[in-house]
């Protein structure tokens, strides 16, 4: 059983890689209406629901039978559209599906997240075709379109849209999963939150002049200098919340009321880790884009910073601004957000967890479970909002393939996956569902 469901999700992968989903355009409906055939071959519900003819969102269902009791409903979310890729650039085609010699499946989305999607559709099917059922609630595998650019069209728009059919008790997403080399040993993260994005503009205005006698204007570029290097030197004061605390907890090391000394602690056992770590504990600012004058002639009378800043569940628009007046004090420019979402999370003690520990504890004995937050954000956070008692986690459990490893090719150039690693992440998905839905 292992090794066909192992072939089947390598199988499912190979072809969802070979449709071009790169957004913009997205065009996922060919690949959607692949996925539904397969789900719907093997018993499950099928719908395809969307904005637009051509970007229709799948939603599968197999329901517990008639008269069962009542009880939860867990998704399996994934998105189908992908980043852009430059052939030229890879070693092989990036729509290919190629596995090579040593066992890797390579093409945009074999990470991000093409193989999350495959598992989960492969591992409802397989207990759909064994004649499984849940107990009880229900099991839903969706698989939205437009994650990579913000969700308009895929789960914002299915949740406001159709919020019965995609409202669920428990989910499972990207976010997590692969193995981090942690103390000479091994753990797997899963994702219970992910930060805020408070985007924003630092302004600082001049007088424009001539060049050739800089003293003539006021140069609003040289003004933004020590801006800058305040967020190169200073950090905002920390906002310790619930992902963090449960990761020190897990790890044995108190983090209230000295959170430099924990992370100390951390970075003294694992440097990477406590790498990773430090930005879940506070604001982050960093400054990507800067726009002056459009002559090189001329001193520029207003100077734009883009800062990418991202905040701790929880925190809105008042606190975002304290911290980062914070670190580039109060005078001397202007501020314009750009984009403001809050970040979210959910508990690190569940029903979901205790099913996700039981299953690592099975497929990799050795090997222990760290609640995380991940610093970006994925459609987890638009269930959350749409519905707040929803445990939504991350995890793609990988095995064979480190975090150090896999991180660095998604988005990419030469993107692949260990296909031992859609083995493994199959099995979680069954092991779940058959956990939960008893």
């Amino acid at each position: 059983m292992t090794d066909a469901l192992q072939q089947e999700t390598t199988d499912v992968l190979a072809r969802l890689i070979r449709h071009n989903t790169v957004n913009p355009p997205g065009d996922e409906r060919l690949a959607q209406e692949e996925l539904a055939a397969h789900l719907q071959g093997a018993g499950l519900e099928v719908q395809l629901l969307g904005r637009t003819e051509s970007r229709p969102n799948l939603i599968a269902r197999l329901k517990a039978p008639p008269g069962a009791p009542v009880g939860p409903t867990l998704v399996l979310l994934s998105h189908v559209d992908t980043v852009l890729a430059h052939a030229s650039e890879w070693k092989h085609d990036p729509w290919s599906g190629h596995v090579d010699e040593d066992g890797f499946l390579w093409g945009r989305g074999a990470l991000d997240m093409k193989s999350q999607t495959a598992a989960e559709v492969v591992a409802a099917a397989s207990l759909a075709r064994e004649g499984w059922r849940p107990a009880r609630g229900e099991l839903v595998v969706i698989a939205v379109v437009d994650e990579e650019v913000g969700g308009a069209e895929g789960a914002i728009w299915l949740t406001d849209n159709h919020p019965e059919k995609a409202r669920c008790d428990y989910l499972l997403n990207e976010g997590g999963g692969s193995v981090i080399p942690f103390e000479g040993g091994r753990a797997y993260g899963v994702s219970l939150a992910e930060k805020g994005v408070f985007r924003f503009k630092l302004v600082t205005e001049g007088i424009a002049g001539h060049a050739s006698i800089p003293k003539m204007g006021v140069n609003s570029l040289l003004k933004m200098a020590p801006f800058l290097q305040r967020m190169a030197d200073g950090q905002p004061s920390f906002d310790i919340t619930d992902p963090p605390r449960a990761l020190f907890a897990e790890l044995g090391i108190p983090l209230d009321g000295d959170p430099v000394g924990a992370l100390a602690a951390l970075a003294e056992r694992d440097p990477i880790m406590g790498m990773l770590v430090e930005p879940m504990l506070h604001v982050t600012l960093a400054p990507t884009q800067i726009t002056a004058s459009e002559k090189i002639n001329v001193i520029p009378s207003r100077t734009e910073v883009k800062v990418d800043c991202r905040t701790p569940p929880g925190i809105g628009k008042d606190q975002a601004l304290a911290r980062i007046h914070e670190v580039l004090g109060g005078e001397g420019y202007g501020i314009e957000f750009t984009e403001m979402v809050v970040g979210n999370s959910s508990s690190a003690e569940t029903p979901l967890m205790d099913a996700l520990r039981s299953f690592v504890a099975v497929e990799d004995p050795e090997a222990r479970v760290l609640p995380t937050m991940l610093p970006a954000f994925t459609d987890s956070r638009t269930f959350r909002d749409a519905f707040p008692e929803v445990v939504a986690y991350g995890f793609f459990p990988m095995k064979h393939m480190s975090l150090y490893e896999a991180s660095p090719l998604i988005h990419s150039a030469d993107e692949r996956i260990d296909v031992r690693d859609l083995g493994v992440a199959t099995r979680c998905y069954r092991h779940v569902a058959q956990t939960l839905l008893a």
